[in-house]
């Protein structure tokens, strides 16, 4: 990641991950029916946000795409 790239990120505030091919996605957030919010990656930076607290990111081990998850609660 150049440095910057890394200043954009903390100014903008978006989210970006790169996966062991060297893509760069970015997250965005849309809705579906009732409402509910679903995260996607997208190679467009337009319009992306920063990741929310209570989710993390995995990277599909057959695919290298990434996904969000939600963070384990300890109980």
């Amino acid at each position: 990641m150049a440095i910057t790239d890394a200043i954009k990120e903390l100014i903008v505030g978006s989210y970006s991950y790169v996966n062991k091919k060297g893509q760069r996605y970015f997250l965005h957030v849309g809705t579906g029916r009732g409402g509910t919010k679903l995260y996607f990656f997208s190679k467009d930076p337009k319009d992306s946000i920063s990741l929310p607290s209570d989710r993390m990111v995995v990277e599909s081990p057959r695919t290298a795409l990434p996904i969000i998850k939600r963070k384990f609660k300890p109980q």
